[in-house]
């Protein structure tokens, strides 16, 4: 069939093709002092104090989304339980003008994630008004990690596809002795925190068991399908006319 189509045709098809594939088809391995996990190439992560912050730069305002994680020793206070009723519990903060708005939990619960146990809840509103913020939670060998990944509610779809990934490749890698002699101490950013070179990630499924993402779609998806649909009837019509001109 496809020895059939004219060079420019083949080729216009194949760029359609490509351009509907999830970015996350590839992806570098992040890896600092005490996690790892997947991110597309357009993703870069700096360090911020304590904290480390990753944002898209394929799109020019970097604020519709981000990746923020940290890590500290663990305290009495850091168990999964008071994760979990902590996430459970609606947050009050200013917007713009200095009034007071509560967030929207839309779910908590305890998954595993790669054998390690996390506390994985949705709010919107939490940390930004109009900004869903999924939180990640857990704790291991003495060491408490937190990781943020927030969007625009308007743009959530967007980045959900990165972000899904990125969670369901999360290791924690934190040494025993990390924190030795470092009580309730940061994790501050080390020399030898990078991305890696590109990966072609395991294929992931629907995330089932995951909080749901907010306007529920694929709708970006279904665009590129239709338009790539609509790409092959052309090609078919041209191909008919082609060949009733030749008879």
């Amino acid at each position: 069939m496809f020895r059939r189509l004219g060079p420019a045709l083949l080729c216009a098809l194949t760029f359609a093709i490509l351009a509907i594939l999830p970015e996350t088809a590839f992806a570098n391995l992040f890896r600092n002092s005490y996690i790892s996990f997947e991110l597309p190439p357009s993703w870069t992560c700096k360090p911020d104090g304590t904290d480390w912050i990753c944002t898209n730069s394929y799109f020019s305002n970097a604020k519709q989304a981000m990746i923020i994680f940290t890590a500290k020793a663990a305290g009495p206070s850091d168990t999964l339980a008071e994760y979990k009723n902590h996430l459970l519990i609606p947050k009050s903060i200013p917007d713009q003008l200095g009034r007071y708005a509560t967030s929207r939990v839309e779910e908590v619960k305890q998954r595993q994630i790669n054998g390690q146990p996390w506390v994985d809840g949705l709010q919107l509103g939490s940390e930004v008004t109009q900004y869903y913020t999924r939180y990640l939670g857990t704790i291991k060998d003495g060491v408490a990690i937190l990781v943020t990944f927030s969007a625009h509610k308007d743009y959530y779809t967007k980045y959900s596809g990165d972000f899904i990934n990125a969670i369901n490749s999360l290791q924690v890698v934190a040494a025993k002795d990390i924190l030795a002699g470092h009580p309730q101490q940061m994790i501050a950013p080390q020399g030898h925190e990078t991305i890696g070179a590109p990966i072609t990630p395991e294929p992931w499924s629907s995330p089932n068991g995951v909080p749901p993402e907010p306007n529920g779609g694929h709708k970006d998806l279904a665009s590129k399908l239709f338009a790539v649909a609509l790409l092959l009837a052309a090609a078919g019509i041209y191909l008919w006319r082609k060949k009733k001109k030749k008879s």
